[in-house]
C-alpha cells in the first residue's frame, strides 16, 4: 500500500493519496484545487487515480475534485445524502472500495454535516483491523467538526450535534484502538474549536484524550461540541455552495502583472487591494484604501473574511510570492483576482501621492489613552476563547470574523484602537476600517500579550 498526506499549513487542511502498488490503482480523498502535486505523485509511481473521495462538502476551501476529474477522468464519490450538480457516486455505510489488496470501506459519519463520510483504509482485504480510518471533519485530533457551519442549510445546529454523537460515540470510537486516525484538518482551523498540532492518531489515544471521545450522554455531548465555537469566516457558507456547484477549473495563469496605473485604476472602479506584505511594512506605507492581509497569516482564510465573494481583487504580495498568494485564494473559490502589483517595493516611490501611513500604538501609548477624557474604543477581535481568558476593561468584543458586518457597531465620534493576540489580526482589522472610510483608526503592536506584560510591570511597580 502506498499512504501519503498532504498537508497545507495556511489551511490547517490534510487530503489524502492512497494507491495499491501491485495494481497502480488509486483514490485521492479530499483533495485542495491546485492538484498538481497529486498527480505528480501518481505519474511518478505509476498510479492511475480512478477516483476522488469528498468526505463531505467543504466550507473553509474549494476542493479539486472537478479538476482531478477533468485530468483523470475519476469517478466523484460523497454520502449517499449529497447532491451536487455534476456526476458523483453515492457511498453507502459498509461499501467497499477495492483497489486490489488495498481497501477502502464507507462509514457514514454525519454531524459535521448531514452527508458527512469517513473512509476505512485496508492494507490487504481481509485485514480483521484497518490500517487506519479517514475521518474527515467528524473527528479530529483532540476535538470533533463542528455542528453549527452554514454548510448545511434546513438542519440545525442541535440535529447535526445528535447526529455527531452517534457518529463519534457509537461508530468511530467501536473501532479498534490500533486503527490510525487521519482528520481533515488540524490546529487552526476553524471547522473546530480544540484541535491538535498532531496530523495523526490513533482510536485509542483518542478515546483517552479527546474531550468529545469520553463516555457521555447524549445532552452532554451536545452541550460541549456546541460551546464556545469561534465565528465562521463569511467565506464559508459561499465555498460550502460553490463545492456543490459545476464551477470553473482552477487555472494559475489567469491573474498576471499589473502596472501601477492599472492597479489604480481598479481599484478606483471598486476593486479591493489585498496587500500581502507584513503588518508593519504595510504601515510604513501602503496604497490608499489598501486592506492588509499578511501573507505569513492565514491568509486565504483572513481575505475571505474581510473581502466579500465575488469581489474583485488586486494582490500586493512581497517580492517574488505573487502567484502563490493569487494560488492560496484560489484555493477558496476567490477567482476575481484582476492580477498583481509587479515589484511593488520598487513601483511605490513613483506613487507617493498614492502613498499613506496606518498607525500603530504601544501598549503604554494605549494605557495613556485610555485616562483622557476622550479614550479610545478599544475593539477586540479575537475569538471568544481567547476573550474569556482576559481582556481589556471597557474594550468592545467584535471577532475577526465577524467585523466586516459589524463595523457600524463601532461608534463614530472616536479614535479606535483594535487589538488581537499578538498584533496581525489586529492590522488587518483597523485595515479594513480604514477601508471603509474610518480615518482616526490604530492597532496595538504586540496585541494582548503586549498589554498584559505592561500591566503585570505596572502592579509590580
Amino acid at each position: 500500500m502506498f499512504f501519503a498526506q498532504y498537508y497545507l499549513e495556511c489551511l490547517s487542511q490534510a487530503s489524502y493519496l492512497i494507491a495499491d502498488e501491485t495494481t497502480g490503482k488509486a483514490v485521492v480523498v479530499d483533495p485542495r484545487r491546485d492538484v498538481s502535486e497529486y498527480l505528480a505523485d501518481a505519474e511518478s509511481r505509476g498510479f492511475t487515480i480512478e477516483a476522488v473521495i469528498n468526505t463531505h462538502f467543504h466550507a473553509d476551501f474549494l476542493a479539486g475534485h472537478l479538476e482531478l476529474a477533468a485530468q483523470t477522468g475519476a469517478w466523484i464519490g460523497y454520502g449517499r445524502r449529497a447532491e451536487a450538480e455534476y456526476p458523483i457516486r453515492k457511498l453507502t455505510n459498509g461499501e467497499r472500495i477495492s483497489l486490489g489488496e488495498v481497501t477502502l470501506e464507507i462509514i457514514e459519519t454525519p454531524g459535521h454535516t448531514p452527508e458527512s463520510i469517513s473512509v476505512l483504509v485496508y492494507e490487504h482485504a481481509d485485514d480483521e483491523v484497518a490500517y487506519g480510518v479517514l475521518t474527515g471533519d467528524a473527528l479530529f485530533i483532540g476535538d470533533v467538526g463542528r455542528p453549527d457551519l452554514l454548510a448545511s442549510v434546513g438542519v440545525t445546529a442541535d440535529e447535526l450535534a445528535r447526529m455527531l454523537y452517534d457518529s463519534v460515540q457509537r461508530k468511530l470510537m467501536s473501532l479498534p484502538d490500533a486503527v490510525r486516525v487521519f482528520p481533515a484538518h488540524g490546529a487552526g482551523s476553524a471547522c473546530g474549536k480544540n484541535l491538535s498540532t498532531e496530523r495523526s492518531s490513533t482510536i485509542g489515544m483518542q478515546r483517552l484524550t479527546n474531550y468529545a471521545c469520553a463516555p457521555m450522554a447524549e445532552d452532554e455531548f451536545v452541550a460541549a461540541v456546541t460551546a464556545d465555537q469561534a465565528a465562521a469566516p463569511a467565506y464559508f457558507a459561499y465555498d460550502a455552495t460553490l463545492n456543490r456547484q459545476d464551477h470553473e477549473l482552477f487555472d494559475a495563469g489567469t491573474a498576471g502583472p499589473l502596472t501601477a496605473a492599472d492597479v489604480l485604476a481598479l481599484r478606483d472602479g471598486g476593486a479591493v487591494l489585498v496587500d500581502g506584505r507584513d503588518p508593519q511594512e504595510f504601515a510604513t506605507g501602503h496604497l490608499r484604501g489598501s486592506v492588509n492581509v499578511p501573507a505569513n497569516g492565514r491568509f486565504a482564510e483572513q481575505t475571505g473574511t474581510v473581502v466579500r465573494p465575488g469581489q474583485e481583487v488586486v494582490v500586493i504580495a512581497p517580492e517574488g510570492r505573487e502567484r502563490e498568494l493569487v494560488t492560496r485564494l484560489a484555493r477558496i473559490g476567490f477567482d476575481r483576482v484582476a492580477g498583481y502589483l509587479a515589484e511593488a517595493e520598487s513601483v511605490f516611490p513613483a506613487l507617493e501621492d498614492e502613498l499613506t501611513r496606518s498607525s500603530r500604538v504601544t501598549a503604554e501609548q494605549l494605557r495613556e489613552a485610555l485616562q483622557q477624557e476622550q479614550p479610545p474604543v478599544v475593539v477586540d477581535v479575537r475569538n471568544p476563547g481567547e476573550r474569556q481568558e482576559g481582556h481589556i476593561e471597557g474594550s468592545l468584543h467584535i471577532p475577526l470574523a465577524q467585523l466586516r458586518d459589524r463595523v457600524e457597531e463601532i461608534p463614530l465620534e472616536r479614535p479606535v484602537v483594535f487589538h488581537c493576540a499578538g498584533g496581525l489580526r489586529s492590522s488587518i482589522a483597523a485595515s479594513l476600517l480604514r477601508h471603509v472610510g474610518r480615518d482616526d483608526v490604530s492597532d496595538l503592536l504586540g496585541g494582548y500579550g503586549a498589554w498584559l506584560l505592561l500591566s503585570e510591570t505596572v502592579v509590580q511597580h
